[in-house]
């Protein structure tokens, strides 16, 4: 893809977008947009107004020409006289002139409102947020492409990545097998001390040096006695299924169990174990040709060997021409042991960085970098990890786990008077009941919000996809 011939016709046109939520993400966004010549991002949204110009001074921005207001007005003003504002109010955005709005508050409910008023007031949206998306990402695309405008997701983070990566191997006509990421950390793997470490956790792990290699032994085996030897650590998470709701939303496929294989694989073992039961993998529902299966693997490494950690891939089926997948495995492509699947990845995601291309897609092409309309395919529902006690009240720590709940998968369909709610929509929200461990956690177990945007959204998402 020659980026410089894709927007071509637009060379002369700059794309003004805003951000809500001033993080990490924010960090690497404005600072990417500072080397661009297309892209400014010079209207900020956060609750945290000081913590959004100490970003800004980070980046060399001098506070002279910053202005913190809560006024559309003021900050109208302070923007045409090429100043960066600051707004406490992520709705203030949308009556400000800019082109898109970047959503990425990671809020459920935050979320989907900035979205909404974004998309209403005529504002391209590129959606951060993955815990609104997940829940009303297919009925804000809809909104979007009745107000003539876009909701994309973005490049630089997996489910955009992913999405893309998808259609490349499409494109050039690959049957794909298994698509999906690497769990966000690696297991590191430490042979002088036998232990293995994930983020700042170290847990000892003797037996694993039996099993590093796979050989010819059965797959199954190993992956059983790693995740028994592994068991301590975190081995599916959250935010890892919800990436992958959005990938299925967007391209149709599915998992082949509601709970993924989440196989502890070496990046060159991963065509051998995501490929189907005849082949020696743990695929048992996978058709020549079909769609594939979405399926999530946590990277074993050894310290000094290269991170995979929240990576795309994609298992093809090279069945049709051994002889070139010969030639790629003599190169040190990850090839299965039986010759016949091949990996295409992509180990890393650069944050803000790449999701300008992205915003400059919405902006200047008018195009979303994901599907034209996606659907919703599945739902994360969320089912109580721990006995938990009426009045508990459910939030979300740092990471965007909701504490004492986990994540199951379902197929998409409306949610039931008395139904399963999507794992997000439960989040901020009160328990009106006790709960058992292992329990869905029912609309009826939590007390509704007054005036919730998300549910809202949701209700018509379901009245707009599901209807009778």
């Amino acid at each position: 893809m020659n980026y410089d011939f894709l927007y071509e016709g637009a060379s002369d046109r700059v794309v003004r977008a805003g951000l809500i939520g001033v993080g990490e993400f924010g960090h690497s966004l404005i600072g990417q947009s500072l080397l661009m010549d297309q892209l400014e991002v010079r209207a900020l949204a956060d609750r945290d107004m000081d913590r959004a110009a100490a970003v800004l001074a980070a980046l060399g921005i001098k506070g002279e020409d910053v202005r913190l207001t809560d006024s559309v007005s003021s900050a109208t003003a302070a923007l045409e006289a090429g100043k960066y504002v600051v707004v406490p109010d992520g709705a203030l955005l949308a009556d400000l002139p800019i082109d898109v709005v970047v959503e990425a508050t990671g809020s459920p409910e935050g979320g989907a409102a900035n979205a909404l008023a974004a998309i209403s007031a005529g504002k391209h949206v590129a959606m951060v947020s993955k815990e609104a998306d997940s829940v009303v990402g297919p009925i804000l695309a809809k909104h979007a492409r009745q107000a003539g405008v876009i909701c994309t997701p973005i490049e630089g983070d997996q489910p955009g990545l992913l999405i893309g990566l998808l259609s490349y191997v499409r494109l050039i006509g690959l049957p794909v097998v298994a698509a999906g990421k690497s769990s966000e950390y690696d297991f590191v793997w430490h042979p002088d001390t036998g232990t293995v470490s994930w983020l700042d956790e170290t847990i000892a792990a003797p037996g694993l040096a039996a099993c590093w290699d796979i050989g010819d032994r059965n797959i199954s085996e190993v992956m059983a006695t790693r995740d028994a030897l592994l068991s301590e650590l975190p081995q599916q998470r959250a935010p890892d299924i919800n990436e992958m709701l959005l990938v299925a939303n967007h391209t149709g496929l599915k998992p082949d169990t509601p709970h993924f294989h989440r196989p502890i694989a070496r990046t060159i073992e991963v065509p051998s174990i995501l490929c189907p039961n005849e082949d020696g993998g743990l695929l048992s529902d996978v058709s020549p040709r079909g769609p594939g299966r979405l399926d999530v693997f946590n990277c074993l490494r050894r310290a000094d060997e290269a991170s995979f950690a929240g990576g795309v891939y994609v298992v093809v089926d090279g069945g049709h021409d051994p002889e070139t997948w010969r030639v790629l495995a003599e190169k040190g492509h990850p090839v299965s042991r039986c010759g016949r699947y091949g990996l295409v990845y992509n180990p890393q995601h650069l944050l803000g960085i790449e999701a300008t291309v992205s915003i400059l897609s919405a902006g200047l092409l008018g195009r979303s970098t994901g599907a034209a309309g996606p659907r919703p395919v599945l739902d994360m529902i969320a089912v109580a990890g721990q006995n938990l006690t009426a009045g508990t009240a459910l939030v979300m720590d740092r990471r965007h786990n909701i504490i004492g709940v986990e994540a199951e998968m379902i197929d998409a369909g409306p949610i039931a008077e008395d139904g399963a709610l999507p794992y997000y929509m439960v989040a901020g929200n009160v328990l009106t009941r006790d709960v058992s461990a292992g329990d869905r956690i029912t609309r009826s177990m939590i007390l509704s919000p007054e005036g919730s945007i998300l549910w809202r959204l949701r209700a018509e998402q379901d009245a707009s996809f599901f209807a009778a």
